[in-house]
């Protein structure tokens, strides 16, 4: 899976492809298919630290941009990340950048594997939950706006970040905050410590992250119709 997502990565307009990984088995795969690979730590909290550690080993510029494409996810488009990258580049007051596109049904809404988001006026995260945010007031009221064509609708987060390596370097002294150790989500410690984070938008995903057995099966079928 991780090679698949490598190529994908590969068709951006990136300048160069590495992966990240923690195990040797990794980037003996990666070798296998001539893909990059650098072996980092084990007890890094989150990919965002593992990152940092990639850019010191890489021995990059503090002003370069970096876009984490995870590994569980094979149908990344290359064009997502290109534009995650050129936000960053155009949005100097923010650290980083990311992506999300419209929740399309009640049970995505309340599926804790979906991460939500909710935005300011210029497209900055406020917060990332993977409880139903924002929230209304019964779940009737939830299934009318998420059919409702007057209004937003509540946000899916799409799990790629774009930093520039200064700021990577800077991420592993931040503290671990409480509300990213609950939801289990990286990208809170950024907004506790006060940093800003654009956010990318589209009209809908295209892809299809692996997040459960299911997601995996489903996958599964698409390569095999290729």
């Amino acid at each position: 899976m991780v090679v698949r997502v490598a190529h994908q990565a590969q068709k951006s307009n990136a300048c160069n492809v590495v992966v990240a990984g923690d195990d040797t088995s990794i980037i003996q795969a990666c070798a296998n298919f001539g893909v990059t690979a650098i072996l980092t730590g084990t007890n890094h909290l989150s990919g965002s630290d593992r990152l940092g550690e990639a850019c010191d080993l890489l021995g990059l510029a503090d002003d370069e941009i970096i876009v984490n494409v995870q590994g569980d996810e094979p149908l990344i488009e290359p064009v997502l990340i290109n534009a995650v990258a050129a936000l960053l580049a155009d949005r100097s007051e923010c650290v980083m950048s990311s992506a999300a596109c419209a929740i399309q049904n009640i049970e995505e809404f309340f599926n804790p594997n979906v991460v939500k988001v909710v935005l300011d006026a210029r497209n900055t995260a406020l917060y990332f939950s993977r409880a139903p945010i924002p929230a209304s007031r019964n779940l009737a009221q939830a299934a009318w706006w998420l059919n409702s064509e007057s209004i937003s609708p509540p946000l899916r987060h799409t799990g790629i970040y774009a930093y520039r390596a200064g700021f990577l370097k800077h991420f592993l002294n931040l503290a671990p905050s409480p509300d990213e150790l609950l939801e289990s989500l990286e990208q809170l410690r950024v907004l506790w410590h006060g940093y800003r984070i654009a956010i990318n938008m589209s009209k809908q995903s295209s892809h299809v992250g692996v997040d459960t057995q299911a997601d995996l099966e489903r996958v599964r079928i698409l390569f095999s119709d290729q």
